[in-house]
């Protein structure tokens, strides 16, 4: 029996998910996917400065899966910059975090935007 499959734990979807050149149609063959979790662990490693080791916990995966994950990211990146290809980021083994801390690390981009205030006009006073 094959083991379940492990949901990566992902912070938030990136706020755009087309990249590319801009004089180029986007169509089948000029186009490459990247998934949710791959977009991630470029994210945490490369702009976080996350270690593989950090980045693992942080996702909720093994070590080993994050190396795959980044190196399979890696080469769709380099793909697109190379080739002209544009980026679609979509797709994925991924579950969204919670935002609340529930072993989120510093990493997490949902604890880091501003929390919703009560406007004063709706207080009793």
């Amino acid at each position: 029996m094959a083991r379940p499959m492990k949901w990566r734990k992902v912070c938030s979807l990136p706020e755009s998910n087309k990249f590319g050149p801009l004089d180029s149609p986007v169509d089948a063959k000029n186009y490459l996917t990247m998934t949710i979790d791959e977009y991630e662990t470029i994210r945490l490693i490369d702009l976080e400065g996350f270690t593989q080791e950090e980045c693992s916990k942080q996702m909720n995966v093994a070590r080993t899966t994050i190396q795959g994950i980044y190196t399979e990211a890696r080469k769709k990146l380099a793909e697109s910059l190379v080739t002209g290809k544009a980026l679609l980021i979509e797709g994925g083994e991924y579950r969204l975090c919670d935002g609340l801390g529930s072993g989120c690390g510093r990493g997490c981009k949902r604890r880091r935007q501003a929390p919703c205030f009560v406007d004063d006009q709706d207080k009793d006073d």
